[in-house]
């Protein structure tokens, strides 16, 4: 069989064919129109219901980061919401000052009706595709959607720090992915680490987090709208009073932001009411981490060459004891 390479088409060509597609895309799914999905609600106010449908207690500047909205409009797209009675507004527990954002039964009414008509929608147009093309597709547009997502996270990171960025206590769906897509990609920059340590990540914070909520065990996470930038879990031994400080990472996008200090603070009040001592493995070369770690108390207790990740590496223990 002869192969024959398919010339390369060129970057220019390729822009002009997705801008045409994309505005292809727009016009069929109805972004044209004055109202979306017979909701008889404009665009943003239809995707705003879909986001605080699917999470309930979201808050108004989530929801403006979502949909990429300033926000002045997020506040008028979610005031004519509560004016029609779909969305209603509960004082947020953590901070008197911020709302959380609820549907009302009515608004759970309209999702469903939305659901149902871009779930037919979508569903009308894959049966004149083939289950191969239908999965070409789908990788595709995430790797579109994504490229796109991220031009536009490192345009404003700079600029906002990721203002809208929050620390919460406890899982979230999304975040075991998300947590282990940061460790995966920071670390087989830094050290190399494939996909075993990749594995290890994923099934330990899994079987972890299954096991929420328990004494003595604690999962912090910076939010910033639905998405995970950065984690810290005290995983500790009730017997022997020792705690162990996992998963701490944090985002580039908030590096030099303060909110990883501000995850250790939150862990080191925690393990100094329950634990006697508290350690951590890192490796040799993270000097920043290693500041920080320093910083609340921590000191090296033992540094060996070490395999434990998967790849060869100079290991290193950090220990603390509370001040008392």
């Amino acid at each position: 069989m002869d192969f024959i390479d398919t010339p390369v088409q060129s970057r220019d060509k390729t822009i002009l064919e997705l801008r045409e597609f994309s505005r292809k895309l727009v016009r069929e799914l109805g972004f044209m129109r004055n109202t979306l999905a017979e909701s008889g609600l404009p665009p943003s106010a239809v995707h705003a219901i879909i986001e605080i449908g699917a999470t309930p207690g979201i808050q108004a500047r989530d929801i403006a980061q979502i949909l990429r909205l300033d926000k002045s409009n997020a506040s008028r797209q979610i005031a004519r919401l509560e004016a029609a009675g779909l969305v209603t507004r509960q004082t947020s527990s953590d901070d008197a000052r911020s709302s959380e954002l609820y549907l009302t039964a009515a608004g759970q009414k309209l999702r469903r009706k939305i659901d149902k008509f871009a779930t037919d929608q979508v569903s009308d147009a894959l049966r004149r595709m083939v289950p191969e093309d239908q999965q070409t597709l789908v990788r595709s547009l995430a790797l579109y959607a994504d490229a796109l997502a991220h031009g536009h996270d490192h345009k404003t990171a700079h600029a906002a720090q990721a203002p809208n960025a929050r620390v919460v206590e406890g899982y979230r769906p999304g975040c075991i992915g998300d947590v282990t897509s940061l460790h995966a990609r920071f670390y087989a920059h830094h050290a190399g680490f494939g996909v075993y340590f990749e594995r290890k990540v994923a099934t330990e914070l899994a079987a972890f987090a299954e096991s929420l909520p328990a004494p003595g065990k604690a999962l912090w996470l910076v939010m910033d709208g639905e998405r995970t930038l950065g984690s810290l879990a005290i995983d500790g031994d009730a017997k022997t009073r020792v705690a162990h400080l996992r998963w701490f990472i944090i985002d580039d996008t908030l590096r030099g932001s303060g909110v990883g200090r501000q995850l250790m603070a939150r862990a080191m009040d925690f393990v100094d009411a329950h634990y006697d001592e508290t350690y951590l493995w890192t490796f040799k070369s993270l000097d920043a981490a290693r500041h920080l770690y320093e910083s609340f108390g921590f000191t090296l207790t033992d540094e060996a060459e070490g395999t434990q990740w998967g790849t060869s590496v100079i290991e290193q223990r950090f220990a603390r004891r509370p001040v008392r």
